[in-house]
């Protein structure tokens, strides 16, 4: 992929952090092909889908299944479309983009007992500090492009929206390099309440001047926090174990867990559906929603929509998942039993 490309990206979502958002790629993987050969095609497909799976079920694991082992080898006839582009214009190098289908990958991991990771996920919000000569600074996609590009790279891989700080005056006024560099958890948790954001990744990472690099990283979720020691060690693997960190941190919390059962069928009330598209906007996304199996509207009165869900997780865990959503915000109501939310529009 262009580091041109990711660095532009890099600068839209620096100003848009929210707490989760729609991973569209989900089932998208990006490769380099020496040629448009069938052969190539093929050779892509395999890697592209083995880059899905870990990204839909959160755990690079799920590839010693033999279930899903066996798949791999037949990838190509699982691609829903695909293309070509070249990663920058002239000559350079020519990538193949390729589609699975969702429902199929997730039949996929299901069938093999996988866990299935939904695509609302949580956006990550990253405070590294570089250590250069001595001198101490932010990483950004403008003050470190190939840093930042690699950082958002590896994020993508995995499926996790990446974020960076604005560094305006706020962000200045609040936490500098040299106090980010302490890894202070009230200092840290007090710069990013402003971005709205439960899950933060701090890091100091030191740069020798052989060009490797060793530091620290301090994860930060739901009033928790987990600190990482990376010895020395190539920059790449060292922002590589910053992701992983967080990645298995998130899976663990929000993916239904591999042979988990069909509960039975659960109320969901929604208030608040003032018009078709918001009745639109809600089945279409609950449908979407990977754990649920199948959505049965039942009522829509008062302008509250009542479903019929049945889906691989309970009340609890769906909650969690569906709360990501900030549209959907949980109500107390006087109706017992499933669960409750008021559309926001």
């Amino acid at each position: 992929m262009s580091l041109k490309w990711v660095a532009a990206m890099l600068l839209l979502v620096v100003y848009n952090a929210h707490s989760a958002e729609l991973v569209r790629d989900l089932y998208v993987a990006e490769m380099s092909v020496a040629d448009r050969t069938e052969v190539e095609l093929a050779r892509a497909a395999g890697a592209g889908l083995a880059e899905v799976l870990v990204k839909v079920s959160g755990t690079a694991e799920v590839l010693q299944l033999p279930a899903l082992s066996a798949a791999l080898k037949d990838a190509r006839a699982k691609v829903l479309q695909y293309s070509y582009h070249r990663i920058d214009a002239g000559d350079a190098a020519l990538s193949a983009r390729v589609e699975f289908d969702p429902a199929q990958v997730r039949e996929l991991l299901l069938s093999a007992g996988a866990p299935i990771w939904t695509a609302t996920r949580p956006a990550v919000l990253v405070w590294l500090v570089v250590e250069e000569a001595g001198e101490r600074r932010f990483v950004s996609p403008s003050s470190h492009p190939q840093l930042a590009a690699e950082l958002a790279e590896g994020f993508r891989r995995r499926g996790v929206p990446l974020r960076f700080p604005l560094f305006d005056i706020a962000d200045a006024a609040a936490l500098d390099a040299t106090d980010a560099w302490q890894l202070s958890t009230s200092a840290i948790e007090s710069a990013s309440s402003r971005y709205r954001t439960s899950e933060v990744l701090a890091g100091r990472m030191a740069v020798f001047a052989a060009g490797d690099s060793a530091g620290d990283w301090a994860y930060f979720s739901v009033q928790s926090r987990r600190d990482l020691s990376v010895p020395r060690t190539e920059a790449a693997q060292f922002l590589q174990a910053g992701v992983n960190q967080v990645v298995g941190d998130m899976a663990l919390r929000y993916a239904i867990g591999g042979g988990a059962e069909v509960n039975d069928a659960l109320l969901l009330r929604v208030g608040g559906i003032g018009s078709y598209a918001d009745y639109a906007a809600v089945v279409s996304w609950l449908k979407g929603l990977e754990p649920i199996r199948q959505t049965q509207v039942t009522s829509l009165q008062n302008e509250t929509l009542t479903l019929s869900v049945t889906a691989v997780a309970d009340a609890g865990q769906l909650a969690s998942i569906i709360e990501l959503n900030t549209r959907m915000q949980p109500v107390v109501s006087s109706v017992g039993g499933g669960l409750n939310y008021q559309w926001q529009n």
